[in-house]
């Protein structure tokens, strides 16, 4: 359950951050470019800070699977 949580978070983040940017660049399509590469970015980083909460989130999932089968 907690994997599930994790990856919706990051999820939302990545959906957070994408509607953002479509609405900069919509709202100012000179910048359309700068926008969606700063974008990228921050996707970028959404994905590489969740990954240790997820990474802890399987560590405990088999934990816990693993004292449940004892």
């Amino acid at each position: 359950m907690r994997v599930l949580i994790e990856s919706l978070h990051i999820a939302a983040g990545v959906a957070a951050a994408l509607l953002i940017a479509a609405l900069a660049s919509w709202a100012y399509p000179l910048a359309r470019h700068d926008i969606w590469l700063v974008t990228w970015f921050a996707i970028a980083g959404i994905a590489i800070m969740g990954f240790g909460s997820l990474r802890r989130a399987v560590r405990a999932q088999r934990a816990a699977k693993e004292n449940d089968d004892v």
